[in-house]
Order: structure tokens, then sequence, then C-alpha cells
């Protein structure tokens, strides 16, 4: 584990400071490390891939609870000190370890057994692009924890008729069921943010949403409602339809108000919207 001074050390040795720009905030708190651990459920047998491992807080802790973890660092020097840091404080499982020195948005490959967990303290500034990508690539990650900025907890777990519900929440509903795992208090980072920060869990379905569209068409409406939240959906949609009549035709045939608003709908209720319009389209109309 790395306490406070373990993490400056490291830091000062490298010359690195941690920058905005890519949303580096380190948890120097071993105590908060083993919490999302113990949180994200890790098995012996897990395959976790970490994103952002930063100086290696939790993936040391990581290391010691799953079977393998590939950490996915896009910083040169983080990247290049990462294996030594495991190799130093946990060498009898350096050989479970491996690094991915690339941009997470880029990732479509890991080395090794395909991943089963997914668990980082994700840059801030690019949290949900990432979870959603990573989601999307690795079918195989059944269970997810991620550390992000609270109010992006609060939005990726809102469910139907809440304020804060949106397009990052239907999104990650496609799937996963996804709930708040806890709160983070800034004092645990150095720097310390200035934000709250916030645990996220999502368990992947078991099975997929029952619809023939495909979530790439079913995203497309999810954007549109959203672009647009005010409107009903009749008028939301109008310009993915082709036009508002389309866009009623489409909502009536999936069993939803034309009048609704895109905060009130479920993500199964946005495939029916989906594939209405496929059938609808399919028939000529």
């Amino acid at each position: 584990m790395l306490g406070p001074a373990d993490v400056r050390e490291l830091a000062a040795a490298l010359g690195v400071r941690p920058t905005k720009q890519r949303g580096q905030n380190f948890v120097i708190d071993a105590n908060t490390v083993r919490r999302i651990v113990r949180t994200a459920d890790v098995r012996p047998d897990d395959v976790v891939v970490e994103v952002g491992p930063g100086l290696g807080s939790l993936t040391l802790a990581l290391l010691e609870a799953a079977d393998r973890v590939v950490a996915v660092e896009i910083d040169d020097t983080l990247a290049g000190a990462l294996p030594a840091t495991v190799a130093a404080r946990l060498p009898e499982r350096a050989d479970r370890f491996a690094l991915v020195h690339s941009d997470a948005m880029h990732v479509t490959d890991l080395p090794g057994p395909a991943p089963t967990a997914l668990v980082a303290n994700l840059p801030y500034n690019v949290a949900v692009p990432v979870l959603l990508h990573m989601l999307a690539t690795f079918p195989t990650i059944e269970r997810t924890l991620v550390m992000v900025q609270a109010e992006v907890a609060d939005r990726l777990a809102a469910g139907p008729g809440s304020k804060i519900y949106g397009v990052p929440s239907v999104k990650a509903a496609w799937y996963a069921e996804v709930k708040r795992a806890g709160a983070i208090g800034r004092n645990v980072f150095w720097p310390a943010p200035n934000v709250d920060s916030g645990l996220v869990s999502l368990v992947r379905r078991s099975h997929p949403l029952p619809t023939t569209a495909s979530r790439d068409e079913v995203f497309a409406v999810v954007d549109a409602a959203f672009a647009q939240r005010r409107k009903t959906l009749r008028a939301a949609l109008a310009g993915w339809a082709g036009s508002a009549a389309a866009a009623e035709t489409a909502l009536t045939a999936a069993g939803v108000s034309p009048q609704a608003r895109g905060e009130s709908l479920t993500v199964e209720q946005f495939a029916a919207i989906a594939e209405a319009r496929q059938r609808i389209k399919g028939a000529g109309a």
C-alpha cells in the first residue's frame, strides 16, 4: 500500500505534478483504497482492468485481491514507472500485472485473459465516455466500480423522472444495473479536488435488453431526446425520425405518449421507440 508520504516521494522522484488537464488526483489514503477493493467485490479469480492507475495506490491493492490486473495509463512518465513500483512493492505478484500505455478511449484489446471486472479512479474530465467505451468494448466485464465526481455518480445512477436523469443514466443502464455505492471525501486525494467524489457500482445485465434494435439505434434516440430535453418527444425526435409526424407514429407504435419527455422514459422504452421506427421503415412507411 502507498501512504501519503510514499505517494509524494514517488511523485517527487519522477518529477510528477498532477495535472488538471488529465484530471489527475492521486489517492493517498490506504483505507480508501482497501474500501474500493472491498466494495468492488474483487475476487481471487478476477482479471481486473484499471484505467488511470497513476502512481499505483489502487493497483497494488487490486493485485493483492485479484488473479491479474491490467492497468491502462496514458501518461508517459506514470506508465514508465508503474511496473517498477509493482516489482518493488509486490514482487511476488509482479508477474500478474500488465501495463497498457495508451489512451483508454482507444483501447480495443487487452493482453492476457479477458477482463471480468473494471475498477478505477477515473479521470474526472473523461469519466463517462471512458466508462461507456470500456463497457462496450469488453463485454466480459461483469462488475464495475468507478470513483467519479459526485455529481457524475448521481447522474449515472439516476432513474427516470429525476431532474438529473439523462444520457449517461440511460446509456449506463443499457449495459448494467447501476447504483451509488458510497461517497469519498476530498482529503483522501493529492491534490485535494474542489469537488466531492462518489463510487458507482455497475453489474452487467445477465441478458441483453430484448430488442431487435441495435445499441447505436437506441443511443441515437436517447441522444435526440435529451438534446432538447424540455421539448416533448414528438418535437425532440422530429429530426431523428424525419418529421414530428413520423416521430409521433413511432412513439405511438412503441406505446409511448408523444407528449412525454425523455427524462420520464426507461432504457427499455427508448429501445421500443428505436425498434418501432425500424419496423415502420421496414414496412415502407
